[in-house]
């Protein structure tokens, strides 16, 4: 599981989004962007759907993501 706390496009706040990840100055929560990828949504409809995040963001997170699973494999 990545640890979300080193990645500098998320932020958590208890006060916003009942504390979860959202990509940052957003209240869209980062599990959003993988619940919607998993349904079959792509990127750019994510961020149709979601016009505060920017695709910069969103391929950080992925990148971020990816990563920590691989680091994970190797473990």
């Amino acid at each position: 599981m990545a640890d979300w706390k080193t990645c500098p496009h998320v932020e958590q706040d208890p006060e916003r989004a009942s504390g979860a990840w959202v990509f940052k100055g957003t209240r869209v929560p980062v599990s959003a962007l993988f619940e919607n990828l998993k349904d079959g949504a792509s990127v750019q409809q994510f961020l149709e759907w979601f016009p505060g995040v920017d695709r910069a963001a969103v391929e950080a997170v992925l990148a971020f993501e990816m990563q920590s699973l691989a680091d994970a494999a190797k473990r």
